[in-house]
């Protein structure tokens, strides 16, 4: 195990920085992909059950109708697609992406709870199926959706000439933590 710990070390596969970008790079293409998906009708059936029993996006029908929420939805992940792009070179723009990110993330785990038919009955819980068991990797997209604020708040909170980059941001928090005390 040891050899293959100083082998991944060596190649510079994992040097720093690559983290950041790939998980910048994969919440963009998400949202690129997943927003695409809302300008036509399967999507918009299959959005139902979801906004639905959303308690954050139950309004969403009355207010916009059903391809209408849809459209809503699409819009609002190509903006956040957008804003997360820019935010690899303005972390500012960032910010609000990850914002934005984090808030997509947070209304659709608070689906479920609420989603029928998410819980085997015979298995009970934790035995997901359905619907529920594909909400489930929002809980990890959450996640990657605070890392990125972190990350591009640091970046922001630092002189444009003394941003690092981002395998920095952990030293510049240290630093930034030090010069305030």
């Amino acid at each position: 195990m040891n050899t293959f710990v100083r082998i991944l070390a060596k190649s510079g596969l994992l040097k720093d920085g690559l983290d950041y970008h790939f998980v910048r790079a994969s919440m963009v293409l998400i949202f690129v992909l997943f927003g695409y998906q809302k300008w036509f009708d399967y999507e918009a059936q299959t959005l139902i059950p979801f906004i639905s029993n959303g308690p954050l996006t139950f309004w969403m029908y009355p207010v916009f109708g059903h391809h209408g929420a849809s459209y809503f939805l699409g819009a609002s992940e190509w903006l956040t697609a957008t804003l997360l792009t820019w935010g690899f070179w303005n972390p500012k723009a960032g910010i609000v992406g990850a914002i934005l990110s984090v808030g997509t993330f947070i209304t659709t785990v608070s689906i479920i709870p609420f989603m029928p038919d998410g819980w085997n009955t015979a298995a009970g819980f934790p035995a997901m199926q359905g619907n529920v068991a594909f909400l489930m990797k929002d809980v990890v997209l959450l996640a990657v959706s605070v890392y990125l604020l972190k990350q591009d708040v640091v970046r922001a909170s630092l002189p444009a000439d003394d941003r690092p980059e981002p395998r920095q941001v952990a030293m510049a928090h240290a630093w930034r933590e030090s010069v305030a005390k």
